[in-house]
């Protein structure tokens, strides 16, 4: 059986292709990255304290004041019925309130990073695209950048 030497660790498993590296632009670095992500979770805290807040309100009030939830309100209703229906309206407000949050505040900045992104990464593809005739050939239209085998 052949030895072969170790692998030394900082060699790549595969070989990589010849490609000058320009320093990397992280999205995360972005400034409205930032924002982005700031209104994301200011509204997620919001919105998960009044879900728990409201679903551990009930909890405590039939665990420790019975009495109060069992007072009817008219028929068989009584105010513990009422306070567990009203947890699916909380659900259904904080559902409602996020996807008017997001279509107004965060998928316009989401859009705004990506049209960026876009026309960075297709100024980069223009500028390391080897030119035409070095044994390649063109890419056709319509193949959105994809190379056949």
């Amino acid at each position: 059986m052949p030895e072969f030497p170790p692998r030394r660790d900082d060699t790549p498993t595969f070989p990589l292709p010849h490609i000058e590296h320009a320093p990397p632009s992280r999205i995360s670095d972005h400034p409205e990255f930032h924002s982005l992500r700031r209104a994301q979770r200011r509204f997620g805290t919001r919105a998960t304290i009044l879900s728990v807040g409201g679903f551990l309100l009930y909890v405590l009030l039939s665990s420790f004041v019975p009495a109060v939830m069992n007072q009817p309100l008219f028929g068989h209703l009584t105010i513990g019925l009422t306070l567990g229906l009203g947890q699916f309206v909380i659900m259904g407000v904080t559902a409602w309130c996020y996807v008017r949050h997001m279509r107004t505040r965060v998928d316009p900045l989401a859009r705004g990073l990506r049209s960026r992104q876009h026309e960075n990464d297709n100024r980069r593809a223009r500028s390391a695209v080897p030119p035409q005739g070095a044994g390649q050939q063109p890419l056709e239209h319509g193949t959105r950048g994809f190379r056949t085998w």
